[in-house]
């Protein structure tokens, strides 16, 4: 449930999370809607919502035209809207399951994307060329045990002038027991050096089961998240906290527009989701 914690070492962490997300990929396939993509100008919910809150950072105030790179892009779904949205997009996995739905997909729509299977955490060396905006949403760096890592690689693929986007689960949200019969604080807010260890058999979209059920996630405050952009010399330019996710935390949140949130008598006590814009000098 989390309530385990370890020391474990990166590589032995990241083949037993690898194991897990590449069980959840046919789960996905189903629980993703993936077919609505179908239609030529629909785009993912996420990134609706993430083109809202980020073109009026970018230059001529669209994405369409610039070089993107996907981070833990996952089955491609939100990749596949950035290059129907005009974007020339590159997306980066460590799971080659994955990424051959995500090709399979974009294929299927005709669209243009490159897919590099890595590591996040060696993302400069696996990937060629320079971005105008690197992009990661929802789900993604409570995966990693090294924010500095994972900053300096931002900044290594971002070329001058360039813009990080990241919308994120905000690490309050993360740190509540997400089946209390009320808001109740149950894991670390701050780092603590160990990973939480979670062996849950479902995920957390759509029905099945996956085979490797253990996996380790770290706490990260919004002040090491903040911080760790600080020190890879980007720029802050934007931070917001919202009140939406859009996936069920918690059997307590409710369905709303846009997503899922707490009962209306709790919205206003708790964040759901940070988001920071970035840009480097």
């Amino acid at each position: 449930m989390g309530d385990e914690r370890m020391v474990i070492e990166w590589d032995a962490a990241r083949a037993s999370n690898r194991e897990n997300w590449e069980d959840r990929v046919p789960l996905h396939e189903k629980a993703y809607g993936i077919e609505e993509l179908d239609e030529p100008d629909q785009l993912s919910s996420v990134v609706r919502t993430d083109l809202e809150a980020l073109e009026p950072f970018l230059p001529g105030g669209v994405v369409a035209g610039l070089d993107v790179c996907h981070l833990q892009c996952h089955i491609g779904t939100d990749t596949a809207s950035l290059a129907r949205a005009g974007a020339r997009v590159t997306g980066v996995d460590f799971s080659a399951a994955a990424l051959a739905s995500a090709a399979g997909l974009a294929k299927r729509l005709g669209l243009d994307a490159t897919w590099v299977e890595t590591d996040v955490l060696d993302a400069r060396a696996a990937v060629d060329g320079d971005f105008d905006l690197v992009y990661t949403s929802i789900g993604t760096i409570n995966w990693l045990p090294d924010l500095d890592r994972w900053a300096a690689q931002v900044a290594g693929l971002l070329r001058p002038g360039g813009t990080l986007y990241i919308r994120d689960g905000h690490p309050v949200l993360y740190a509540l027991d997400e089946h209390a019969d009320g808001l109740r604080l149950r894991y670390p807010y701050f780092t603590t050096g160990q990973a939480q260890v979670w062996d849950e058999e479902s995920t957390y979209a759509g029905e099945g089961t996956v085979a490797h059920a253990r996996t380790y996630q770290w706490a990260h405050p919004l002040s090491d998240i903040i911080n760790s952009l600080l020190g890879a010399d980007l720029r802050i330019l934007r931070v917001d906290e919202g009140t939406t996710l859009p996936w069920k935390f918690s059997p307590r949140m409710v369905e709303v527009p846009g997503g899922f949130a707490w009962p209306e008598s709790e919205r206003d006590l708790v964040p759901c989701t940070y988001t920071i814009v970035a840009r480097k000098p």
